[in-house]
């Protein structure tokens, strides 16, 4: 018991001494790369976390992967489009924040668990069970959707550049299709007689305070790259680095829900996510200050619209992605990120 009072003693002690603490203070107010990396990691998990909770309070099914999700899992790219247009407008490095955020959700993320349990929609459940009948067409809906959705993007860019003009028609498009799954929500929700639960409020308010900290680590880290940046890890870079980060999250999410035969919500999350970078992100930054399209664009676009019309074959036709297909999708994903570093 003494030794734990002599502790305590030495501990205000040390508090009063304003050099300790300063330098607490200071730790604090100004944390390094990895302090910023594991709050942005902490952050991000605990969002994902409240996955389960939502569901239970009022969505389900794909529409968590579809409607939920994405706004958990992209809202970090959210965050490096606004903080790249308030620090210097370089359309180019959202666009390339998206289009790896895309890529490595498309191939490695998806690849991932397909080649560890082979992402079967059904699981050795009944095809003919309406309920996962409705959630495959669901997302077969979501992936034409990201073809479509890439596609547009691609023909707004021709000339070079990606407007004002066409940052309102992607964010119009974009809003088109929110506003098509809230109706599907509350139409479910009639069907069954289900309500949304107000506890959901409380996920939210959660789900604020950790948007706050995503937020304050991406601030932290741009500013960190812009200054001590070196090599690979440049600033030249922020746009790849930014979008392989911002995925990793979602790693654990296919992971998760494809291990406990959830790969509707494996699937469709991934998918979702793409939605928010294409259109939304680049959209919204467009709208504000016109982007100037790099030449790695139309290779990286073009793998996206492959990859997600890989996915929606062996989806419609099998119901799952083989480990074979997985393989391919990984290898592409290697080549992609080699073309980007090299």
């Amino acid at each position: 018991m003494d030794d734990l009072i002599k502790k305590a003693v030495s501990f205000f002690e040390q508090v009063k001494n304003f050099k300790n603490l300063h330098a607490i203070m200071e730790l604090l107010l100004t944390p390094d790369w990895w302090q910023l990396l594991l709050l942005f990691m902490a952050c991000s998990l605990f969002m994902i976390s409240r996955l389960d909770a939502v569901e239970k309070n009022g969505f389900e099914g794909t529409l968590i992967g579809t409607l939920v999700m994405p706004y958990f899992s992209g809202f970090p790219n959210l965050c490096f489009a606004y903080l790249i247009l308030k620090n210097g407008s370089n359309g180019a490095l959202v666009l390339e924040n998206g289009l790896v955020n895309n890529v490595t959700n498309l191939t490695i993320i998806l690849a991932l668990p397909s080649i560890l349990w082979g992402l079967n929609l059904f699981f050795g459940r009944k095809k003919h069970d309406a309920y996962l009948k409705i959630n495959h067409l669901s997302l077969l809906l979501s992936i034409l959707a990201l073809i479509f959705f890439s596609a547009a993007t691609w023909l707004v860019s021709k000339d070079g550049f990606i407007s004002n003009i066409d940052g309102f028609m992607l964010v119009g498009i974009f809003l088109f299709w929110q506003m098509f799954h809230i109706f599907d929500v509350l139409k479910n929700n009639t069907l069954k007689n289900r309500k949304i639960k107000k506890r959901i409020v409380f996920d939210f308010i959660l789900i604020g305070l950790c948007a706050w900290g995503l937020f304050y680590s991406i601030e932290g880290l741009i500013q960190w790259i812009s200054s001590h940046g070196t090599g690979f890890f440049s600033k030249n870079r922020l746009g790849v680095l930014s979008g392989i980060l911002m995925v990793v999250p979602n790693a654990f999410l296919a992971v998760y829900y494809s291990a406990v035969k959830r790969s509707e919500i494996a699937y469709s999350s991934q998918i979702g996510d793409c939605h928010i970078c294409i259109p939304l992100c680049i959209g919204l930054f467009a709208i504000f200050s016109p982007i100037k399209v790099p030449p790695s664009f139309e290779i990286a676009i073009f793998i996206i619209i492959g990859a997600s019309a890989v996915h929606f074959l062996f989806t419609a036709f099998l119901g799952r992605l083989p480990r074979f297909a997985g393989m391919m999708l990984a290898g592409l994903y290697i080549f992609f990120i080699y073309k980007e570093i090299i």
